[in-house]
């Protein structure tokens, strides 16, 4: 499966900047949590959700016996080893140590992401070394369906 461009992967991700935070939500400028983001981002990019998206907890420290969010994403995305993940990777965060991956963020260069947070919604930050810790997971953005 081929991915898509990097670059346009980022800069629909930089047509976000600015949206508020909202818990499950996914509309652009109106508001978006870190999935929603990533599922506005796949709209632009790649095409229809192949799915809807069940309810999901806010619980970051929250652990089970699988990863919902990233078995999810291997349904529809090429998988790469989170140190391999260059610009344009969705990378899944695990937030507190044992717990499942539960935050999403894009990257936009080596050394930042996008991601919508609580209280500050979607903001392009540095990716520092804790933020680069709590990657657990990495994607890319496969080729639009219509290609």
């Amino acid at each position: 499966m081929m991915h898509a461009d990097p670059d346009r992967v980022i800069a629909a991700a930089r047509g976000w900047l600015g949206t508020p935070y909202h818990d499950q939500a996914s509309l652009k400028s109106v508001g978006c949590d870190c999935l929603g983001l990533a599922r506005g981002v796949w709209r632009e990019v790649v095409g229809p959700e192949p799915f809807p998206i069940p309810p999901y907890s806010r619980d970051w420290g929250e652990s089970g016996s699988h990863e919902v969010l990233a078995n999810g994403a291997q349904r529809m995305m090429p998988q790469v080893g989170p140190h391999e993940a260059g610009p344009g990777a969705l990378v899944l965060f695990r937030m507190t140590p044992r717990a499942m991956a539960k935050h999403v963020g894009i990257l936009t260069g080596s050394a930042s992401f996008i991601h919508s947070y609580e209280r500050l919604g979607v903001i392009e930050e540095t990716l520092t070394l804790a933020w680069r810790r709590r990657i657990a997971f990495a994607f890319l953005f496969p080729r639009p369906h219509n290609i």
